[in-house]
């Protein structure tokens, strides 16, 4: 910053200037966030509660980070009002909470990603292994609903990702018990801060039968192992942390630390730091069983009975994953519309595109929003879309046609 150095009379009027010191410029640095998705995001979530997070798979860039509700930091300049920091920081706002890496959500169906990996790679299910579904699971005393009341017949590993179904991933988590579960959750990068450069970012929660006994000094039951392979119970999750696993899952089973920093440049105009993407692990998924999942959630949003078909988007072939995290407990789930907005449940949708050569990956959660496929896929339609008009090449100018020029005329 610069100054000028002022000599003033008694009554504080500038008479003269005693010298100037010059402001100098600092350096510019430039963000990797494209600024058509940025918008698309914003705008997507306008009036709603929850976060958006669009990463490049290859690279882990960060394309566009959402957080709402938000503030207008320019309120802060002369002082914020009690009324307005009331609101800021009153619990059905809490904007001053960035979502996109603090929001510690269930993530819902989002896990059965997680669950369907560990399954195949411990060699419980193949993609062949079927579970009828009628609706629902009697464990013990307890009767554990699937989301379709009427159920899914039966069901393999494919139907099973496409449809939801949450019978499958029941039996599939009583194969594998849940220190297992969490195993493979720490493998995809879940249960520890992603490492962006950004403050106060949290880790969500991995369960195990040693935590749950250090935490309530009380044994796992079952019926926990149950809920936490469909991504209830004690799982919790991030929205950049769901990004990450779909970019890792998109791009072949590598996991980037996701960054948003592109290059720092001098007021000279060299380039004093370029910002390269780092690698911090891979998804412990073999290659063939990862083509398994990743046909299945091409099914999500391309099949006819996908519960992701609100993010179709035509001439763009889109894998996803809904995801339905409940926050109170309900008889049935559709009671959702008859809660407080505060009981709803959130809505999860995260996908890459396209499919066969993925070049964004994006994480949706729509806090209280109810079902991930009707809330919160048509905002990552949104983003997606604006990606993709992006990249569209621009139409050529109209060409002069030669045979209306007369000879020695010049087109103007």
């Amino acid at each position: 910053a610069g100054r000028k150095i002022l000599e003033v009379d008694a009554s504080g009027r500038p008479v003269r200037v005693l010298g100037r010191v010059p402001p100098v410029a600092g350096d510019d640095l430039y963000l990797t966030l494209e600024l058509p998705l940025q918008q698309a995001a914003e705008e997507a979530m306008a009036g709603k509660s929850g976060a958006v997070v669009a990463l490049e798979p290859s690279t882990g860039r960060v394309l566009a980070m959402v957080s709402r509700p938000a503030f207008d930091p320019r309120v802060f300049v002369k002082g914020v009002s009690p009324e307005l920091w009331r609101h800021y920081t009153s619990p059905e706002v809490n904007a001053m909470l960035n979502r996109a890496i603090q929001g510690q959500y269930p993530p819902g169906s989002v896990f059965k990603i997680v669950t369907a990996a560990a399954g195949l790679e411990e060699g419980v299910i193949d993609a062949h292994t079927r579970f009828y579904c009628s609706g629902g699971m009697r464990l013990g005393r307890r009767y554990f609903r699937c989301w379709r009341s009427v159920g899914h017949g039966w069901t393999d590993l494919h139907k099973a990702l496409v449809q939801s179904c949450d019978v499958y991933f029941y039996n599939v988590g009583l194969k594998l018990g849940p220190d297992t579960l969490a195993r493979y959750g720490f493998g995809f990068g879940l249960g520890r801060p992603t490492g962006i450069a950004l403050p106060g970012e949290r880790s969500g929660l991995l369960a195990t039968t040693k935590w749950k006994m250090r935490r309530y000094h009380r044994p796992w039951q079952k019926g926990e192992t149950l809920t936490v392979a469909i991504g209830q119970g004690f799982t919790t999750v991030t929205p950049i942390q769901a990004a990450q696993l779909m970019a890792s899952v998109a791009n072949g089973g590598t996991i980037y630390r996701p960054n948003y920093l592109e290059e720092l440049i001098s007021p000279e105009g060299g380039v004093k730091e370029r910002f390269s993407p780092e690698k911090v692990g891979r998804i412990p998924v073999s290659p063939r069983h990862l083509r398994l999942i990743q046909e299945a959630l091409v099914g999500v949003v391309e099949e006819r009975h996908g519960t992701g078909r609100r993010a179709r988007i035509p001439g763009l072939k889109v894998a996803g994953k809904t995801g339905t995290a409940q926050v109170r407990r309900q008889r049935h789930r559709r009671e959702s519309e008859k809660l407080a907005w505060k009981f709803r449940d959130h809505a999860w949708f995260v996908a890459y595109a396209p499919a066969d050569h993925p070049e964004i990956a994006v994480a949706v959660l729509v806090e209280h929003g109810g079902h991930g496929g009707s809330a919160a896929a048509p905002v990552a339609k949104r983003v997606l879309e604006a990606w993709l008009r992006a990249r569209s090449p621009k139409p050529p100018p109209p060409l002069l046609r030669s045979a209306s020029l007369l000879p020695g005329e010049v087109a103007r």
